[in-house]
């Protein structure tokens, strides 16, 4: 176990949710927070709460078709700060649900945008400084239980969660020549701003404060794949073992197109 204490540690995506839960316990704990997100109002909040320990530096990272301007501009303001980075953590996010099979390729690509090319971004700009870490750094991105079998609605939010999932895990094999760490986080249903709007039933609901605290066990332990809540997690590797019986008759009974 490593105690996540005195590390530099940039969080994305740390205006609200389990970002933001992140970033207050990581401060507690005795870190330095660089906290970034589009909401530079909600990013002062957390600099009120922990002056001494959270830093905020906003940004849209989703900005891919100027990925050269941002990351050059982002970079000085991100060096003018730390020069090291020991620990990244990617959690950004945002959820799209697809209605009546519009296929519309603007929210897909609304939702790539933050859920997977604004991590390639994020990651692009941190590489160098993780690199000038004294110890092993650690790299750490929200991924989602979804990707674990196919969701009514949820093709885009699935896709693109699915998508991060698979870019950490062939990371955590062409990084160790660099000294990196790479965990992958799964979380299944928690209450944030995000699955507020959502109106069908959550089971096994949890708090962003105790998915936080889930997070960061598992990043003491540097597990590779950080999932949770277990009861969810039992039962999503049962149905995507045995997939004939979600996809033949527990899926289409959760779907809102049905015969």
């Amino acid at each position: 176990m490593q105690q996540l204490s005195n590390k530099t540690v940039w969080l994305v995506g740390a205006s609200s949710g389990i970002g933001r839960s992140l970033a207050c316990k990581l401060a507690e704990a005795g870190n330095f927070i660089i906290a970034t997100a589009r909401s530079e109002d909600k990013l002062n909040e957390l600099v009120n709460l922990y002056p001494k320990n959270i830093v905020a530096l906003s940004a849209n990272m989703n900005n891919v078709d100027n990925t050269q301007a941002l990351t050059s501009e982002f970079t000085r303001k991100l060096r003018s700060i730390t020069d090291v980075i020991d620990v990244l953590i990617m959690a950004q996010g945002i959820v799209e649900y697809e209605d009546d099979l519009s296929l519309d390729i603007a929210m897909y690509r609304r939702v790539f945008e933050t859920n997977f090319f604004s991590y390639i971004n994020t990651l692009s700009i941190a590489k160098p400084l993780l690199e000038a870490a004294e110890q092993k750094a650690y790299i750490v991105g929200i991924s989602s239980l979804s990707m674990k079998t196919g969701f009514p609605r949820a093709e885009a939010y699935g896709a693109s969660k699915a998508a991060i999932d698979y870019f950490l895990h062939a990371l955590y094999i062409d990084l160790p020549k660099r000294k990196f760490d790479v965990s992958v986080v799964r979380p299944g249903f928690v209450a944030t701003p995000m699955t507020a709007n959502n109106d069908f039933s959550m089971p096994f609901l949890m708090s962003a404060d105790t998915a936080a605290e889930r997070i960061i066990k598992g990043m003491e332990a540097r597990k590779r794949i950080i999932s949770f809540p277990r009861r969810l997690v039992f039962i999503l590797s049962v149905f995507s073992t045995l997939s004939i019986l979600w996809y033949r008759y527990i899926g289409p009974k959760l779907s809102r197109y049905q015969e």
